[in-house]
């Protein structure tokens, strides 16, 4: 028996029982034609400062939807469904209405300039959230920005720090196999890269761009990647190490980001601090440890106040063939593939193994569905589906420990057929999300990327319409967005300070320590 299989049958039921997860979705806002919206927030969808579940991202025009913590996969589809649903509503039934754009490469985007960055009101809070904005659009331009995707929040009560760190190890070691299976943007409008060196090739006759076997061009270069955050080489042995790792991107200056400044020479800020991180959620990351913060306190100090809570994993594209941009089955295979990452052995990382996982993500997202592929494993090189197959093989009984722990709740065995989708699409390379995507575009949309986001938008917008809703649902999330307008406003009475006070007072090297 191997130490993983030791390991999982030291695990009690209940243990696994208590697994929680929740799902962030961002989605940009776009008109019917497939242009982004332009307009501000909704207003029947509340504030975006304080609305528990329906907020902004980077820009004005994008959605941020947010469920809260979970006990089964099944609670958190369907919240995150009406979620949907309410937000639907809120954009309107007509023929006009904005829809959510269901692909993570952006719709047609304007000059990056006129893209609008979040706006959360005039509280202080409110305004470094916006100047944060700012800054990220200076430092990596807004376009960037606008990529979406699907953040997985998950927990288990119990493991301490070491544990949720050697997961994180592990799982940054195996994230190619979620870019391979689920990968859904290998494409992209034309005009996302206007101006930028890119090693994309044209569609025939379509203005779109693509990788022939790439898997998620969110994930790699084009994505949310920065040379700058490259110099990091954060260490996951621990939470020290992680704290200290970050601590001085925090707080360093950073000559490109000094130049920029604080403030323009007409006294608008640019950006919350000339460091190389200006906040922790700055960070790219594949996965972050994470905890619920205090208001107004640092999350790093949160962490090494009171440790690691949850990790959020960063790397799901939104699936374009499922109409909240996630299916159960993944959401099941997820958290199959964390407690493999949980279980398995996991040696400390190094610069050298940092390094080989950067080139790894890359070669999946950008090539991953190429015959042949083969990613660095140690001093090896092993082929990218050797090691998936592999890998899927460890993870059998551990969706039989779920589907048995789990039996009273949902019945059946789901995460064991969730697997055995896995292994399904990993034989056959044509089904896989990215792969489907070309070939839909190509048979009926004249390879436009665009087109068949718009379509698959469309039929999303319209599934999620025809739903049942009932009037206690809408009476439910109206009065939502009429407590998060209160909230805000309170929020702005209560400040007593001056925004430049707040703004050195929260940045203060100090807040950051436990």
């Amino acid at each position: 028996m191997t130490a993983l299989h030791e390991r999982l049958r030291a695990l009690p039921p209940e243990r696994l029982r208590a697994m929680r997860r929740g799902i962030e979705k961002e989605s940009l806002r776009a008109l019917p034609d497939g242009g982004l919206a332009l307009t501000p927030h909704p207003a029947a969808l509340g504030s975006a400062l304080t609305h528990p579940k329906i907020t902004t991202d980077y820009s004005e025009s994008q959605l941020e939807l947010i469920t809260g913590v979970q006990s089964s996969a099944e609670a958190c589809l369907a919240e995150l469904t009406e979620i949907h649903q309410a937000t639907y509503h809120a954009l309107g039934t007509g023929p006009d209405a904005e829809m959510l754009w269901v692909g993570s490469m952006p719709c047609g985007l304007p000059t990056d300039e006129t893209i609008p960055v979040g706006r959360y009101g005039a509280s202080n809070v409110g305004r470094a959230k916006s100047v944060y904005r700012m800054g990220l659009g200076h430092r990596y331009g807004r376009r960037m920005q606008t990529i979406s995707g699907i953040h997985y929040n998950w927990s288990m009560p119990g493991l301490g720090n070491d544990e949720h760190f050697a997961l994180i190890r592990n799982f940054r070691r195996h994230a190619f196999v979620l870019l391979y299976l689920f990968g859904a943007s290998p494409a992209v409008c034309g005009d996302f890269v206007a101006g930028r060196p890119h090693r994309l090739q044209p569609l025939p006759d379509s203005g779109s761009l693509h990788m022939p076997y790439a898997t998620s061009l969110r994930m790699g270069r084009l994505g949310y990647q920065s040379d700058a955050q490259a110099t990091l080489a954060v260490s996951y042995n621990s939470l020290e190490s992680y704290a200290n790792s970050l601590h001085g991107a925090l707080t360093q200056p950073y000559p490109a980001y000094e130049a920029v400044g604080i403030r323009n020479p007409g006294g608008d800020y640019n950006q919350l601090a000339t460091s190389l991180l200006q906040i922790e959620n700055e960070f790219y990351g594949l996965i972050r440890p994470k905890r619920v913060i205090y208001p107004g306190e640092r999350p790093l100090h949160a962490l090494r106040e009171r440790g690691v809570e949850y990790i959020e994993v960063r790397c799901m594209d939104l699936d374009p063939f499922e109409p909240v941009g996630i299916a159960a089955s993944t959401t099941r295979f997820i958290d199959i593939f964390l407690l493999h990452c949980l279980l398995a052995d996991s040696p400390p990382d190094s610069a050298a193994e940092i390094a080989a996982l950067g080139r790894n993500q890359h070669r999946t997202a950008e090539n991953g569905r190429q015959p042949g592929l083969l990613l660095e494993q140690g001093e090896q090189e092993i082929l990218l589906t050797d090691w998936a197959a592999q890998l899927l093989g460890e993870c059998g009984a551990i969706a039989d420990a779920l589907d048995a722990a789990l039996s009273g709740t949902h019945g059946g065995t789901p995460y064991a057929q969730a697997l055995d989708q896995a292994r399904a699409v990993l034989a056959r390379p044509e089904a896989l999300p990215s792969a489907r995507a070309l070939g839909v575009m190509a048979a009926e949309f004249d390879n436009s990327y665009p087109r068949f986001i718009r379509a698959q938008s469309a039929s999303s917008r319209a599934h999620l319409l025809g739903l049942p809703w009932t009037e206690a649902q809408a009476m439910r999330y109206s009065a939502m967005a009429d407590d998060s307008l209160a909230e805000q406003r309170r929020i702005e009475a209560a400040d007593s300070m001056l925004f430049e006070q707040y703004r050195q007072a929260y940045l203060s090297p100090e807040r950051l320590r436990a």
